[in-house]
């Protein structure tokens, strides 16, 4: 999480925009369009706002792809990125190509008014957490001050919620569901030492939840009908995350070690992976700051050994996870940035393959964020949000930067580019 977390959604913002017209019936002519594999040439068509193969009856205007390569939007799975110019922020946002945020920890009361800005057919489409849950002394309490902009208020039952043991989930129960949010986020930092770490002063913002509670809390927010987003730092947190049923895992393990454990610390078992794709959990990269990172080790250094057995650590991990199919998603958590970094970083590294990438970044993260829209892939019924790119990203990864059209729902988009 960013150290300008602080900032997120403190923004005063203006009058909605207008309600964008109807989106027209569109002849989609000469692209290549990605299958999750590969390209095909294909035509589509858009009938209220969605896609299909069979030709309507009218159609109002042809739109030609001069032989792009069609993407779905580019989706960024993890971050807090909306700072005070938050039209800017997401007008950036739309440039990129990205066109789903999910946003894991937000401060009910700044969301307020950058709602009307989200969730448009003409704009980014954002979900929030609200207020995360964690233990006394635990991440992200740290970073809750008045120097990052913070107000009397804005900590318990806002930003987050302390749960210390059952009864305290019992009695912050009702206030929990009663707050804004449109999933759960709870943290795990190093729950194997939970004991050793919860009275610790050196440990502040660097704990989290006693792992035992992390099973009823995922019971009752799905009872509740939310879904649930676990972060984690460690191997036994990816256990106890996957264990307890949770529906996303927020972070790569290992993505931020520390000098004082071993690797071995952040090398998720195989029994864990294996359950969290049969039960479909969601990992997400936060990967991208670390990768530049080892890049940068200088050669023939203890810094460049380090960074190598870090690289492999994380190789063998998404193996793993790939063994048995679970579904990686993309998302950054850089303030000021966003997931084509974190993208083009995991490309490089040669973590994932780009059939792999595009699919993570275009389909299991948009998929992630809004589990109940039919987006992130290019099929039968499905929204009619697409990227055009000018050259093929499976032969170059850097051709996601290079977008000659974005089309949301059935709308050109008229974006510098």
């Amino acid at each position: 999480m960013g150290a300008a977390l602080a900032l997120l959604f403190l923004l005063q913002a203006g009058s909605p925009p207008p309600e964008p017209r109807t989106p027209p019936t569109l002849e989609l002519r000469g692209g290549f369009w990605f299958d999750g594999s590969t390209f095909r040439e294909e035509s589509f068509y858009v009938v209220d706002g969605r896609l299909t193969r069979a030709k309507p009856a009218r159609v109002e205007e042809t739109l030609d792809l001069a032989d792009g390569f069609v993407v779905p939007p580019f989706a960024e799975a993890h971050n807090h990125n909306v700072q005070d110019d938050a039209e800017a922020t997401l007008a950036a946002y739309l440039k990129a190509g990205i066109f789903y945020v999910k946003n894991p920890n937000s401060l009910p009361r700044a969301t307020t008014t950058v709602r009307a800005l989200v969730n448009r057919p003409d704009g980014v489409d954002v979900v929030f957490a609200g207020g995360g849950l964690t233990a006394s002394g635990g991440h992200p309490i740290e970073i809750v001050n008045p120097s990052r902009g913070f107000r009397d208020g804005d900590g318990q039952g806002a930003f987050y919620f302390v749960i210390d043991d059952r009864a305290a989930l019992e009695r912050s129960w009702p206030e929990i569901l009663s707050s804004p949010r449109d999933f759960l986020k709870a943290y795990l930092l190093y729950s194997e030492e939970y004991a050793r770490r919860r009275d610790d002063p050196a440990r502040v913002g660097w704990r989290g939840l006693d792992p035992e509670l992390l099973p009823e809390i995922v019971r009752r927010a799905h009872a509740a009908g939310l879904r649930v987003s676990v972060h984690i730092e460690t191997a036994a947190d990816f256990h106890h995350a996957v264990k307890a049923g949770a529906d996303e895992i927020n972070h790569m393990s290992g993505f931020r070690p520390d000098a004082e454990h071993e690797l071995a610390t952040y090398a998720i078992a195989d029994e864990d992976a294996r359950l969290a794709g049969e039960q479909h959990t969601v990992v997400v990269t936060t990967l991208g700051e670390l990768l530049r990172s080892l890049e940068n080790a200088a050669a023939g250094t203890s810094a460049e050994e380090r960074a190598q057995a870090l690289l492999e650590m994380h190789r063998r991990n998404f193996e793993r996870l790939r063994a048995h199919h679970v579904r990686i998603a993309i998302g950054s958590d850089e303030y000021g940035s966003n997931s084509v970094g974190e993208a083009l970083a995991i490309a490089r590294s040669g973590l994932m393959e780009p059939d792999e990438l595009l699919r993570a970044w275009c389909q299991n993260s948009a998929e992630t964020i809004f589990p109940a829209r039919k987006i992130g892939r290019l099929e039968e019924g499905y929204e009619a949000s697409f990227l055009v790119l000018g050259g093929d990203p499976l032969e170059d990864f850097d051709h996601v930067r290079d977008i000659h059209l974005r089309v949301k729902q059935g709308r050109v988009l008229a974006l510098e580019r």
